[in-house]
């Protein structure tokens, strides 16, 4: 991937999306707190109810304004007929650039015990993932925009060491947080179902510069008030109801392979609810095999060639098992 390609700012794209959730807040049913010198606080289903709608805009923000995220009915899993779909017209930078949830922040010397992991395009402001020295990428900004899947907000440890990365102020950082829990919180991690197909492809090795479009689709997760099922039912719409398409400037042979390195089916643990799954690994996530985090179903279709190769099944019965 070359470093000179002219690419677009994530956060600028990403900020009309900001100001209008800011907004239309009360009717998405969130809070907003903007205190002078500080980091716009956005919560979207800690304390506030948040809405499904609240969580298909966090999720394009997510994606740094370079993918659509629709919930509509019909889908790949017939008796959930709610599918959140996502399409990005640049899934590499959309995907792994702003995303994905690959930047842990704790509250380090602090008491809070917070932690959490940062997604959307703030993390390409500070680019303090290695994966970025990959990806030829850092965002240049003046105001971020970074999402926690998380039932508190940041401690101001963390809203300081966010900003100094990304080289803003506090109060030109927005965070927006939801637990998993939550209606939004829920939609949001549903909407990654295209991400982690992006992230197992960069993991097996395939050249990430060949992907040249993508689109995904998984059902719309019922939430739970526990964490541990609702972070279950959140995995399961993917990894047992998740279809994804890439469209890649490769010939068949790679199209094949990566067609078959990425769906769900590939791993070990494959084949029990997530939530078993992490019970069995008694609650060590690290544990459970990494080639499970990724779509039931795949389909690679060479842009060369324009032949398609398919991988993977989708598990309705799973999913059933695990919605409830």
């Amino acid at each position: 991937m070359s470093s000179t390609t002219v690419r677009p700012s994530v956060n600028a794209l990403a900020t009309p999306l900001v100001e209008a959730l800011v907004a239309d807040a009360p009717r998405l049913r969130l809070t907003v707190s903007a205190n002078r010198g500080e980091a716009r606080l956005v919560d979207a289903g800690a304390s506030a109810l948040g809405s499904i709608e609240a969580g298909r805009r966090i999720a394009e923000i997510c994606l740094g304004g370079l993918g659509t995220v629709t919930v509509a009915p019909a889908g790949p899993v017939a008796a959930w007929p709610f599918t959140v779909t996502v399409h990005a017209a640049d899934p590499v930078l959309a995907c792994l650039g702003s995303q994905y949830a690959g930047w842990s922040l704790q509250d380090e010397g602090g008491s809070s015990g917070f932690f959490a992991l940062g997604s959307g395009p703030g993390r390409a402001a500070a680019a303090a993932e290695h994966l970025f020295e990959e990806l030829h990428y850092r965002d240049t900004a003046t105001q971020i925009a970074l999402v926690l899947e998380s039932a508190s907000p940041p401690p101001p440890s963390v809203v300081a060491r966010v900003a100094e990365a990304a080289r803003v102020k506090p109060e030109d950082v927005t965070f927006i947080y939801a637990p998993t829990q939550s209606l939004a919180g829920s939609t949001q991690v549903v909407a990654r179902v295209l991400e982690v197909a992006l992230h197992k492809a960069h993991t097996v090795g395939f050249d990430l510069g060949a992907i040249v479009d993508g689109i995904g689709a998984a059902p719309l997760s019922p939430p739970h008030p526990d964490f541990i099922q609702a972070m279950g039912r959140t995995n399961d719409a993917i990894i047992y109801g998740g279809r994804v398409q890439l469209y890649v400037d490769a010939d068949d042979a790679d199209a094949r392979g990566l067609a078959e390195a990425l769906p769900s089916t590939t791993s070990r643990d494959h084949g029990a609810p997530f939530a078993e799954i992490f019970a069995r690994f008694n609650g060590d996530f690290y544990a459970i095999d990494s080639h499970l985090f990724s779509p039931a179903e795949v389909v690679v279709t060479s842009v060369r060639t324009g032949a398609s190769h398919r991988a993977g099944r989708l598990m309705p019965e799973m999913v059933a098992r695990s919605f409830g």
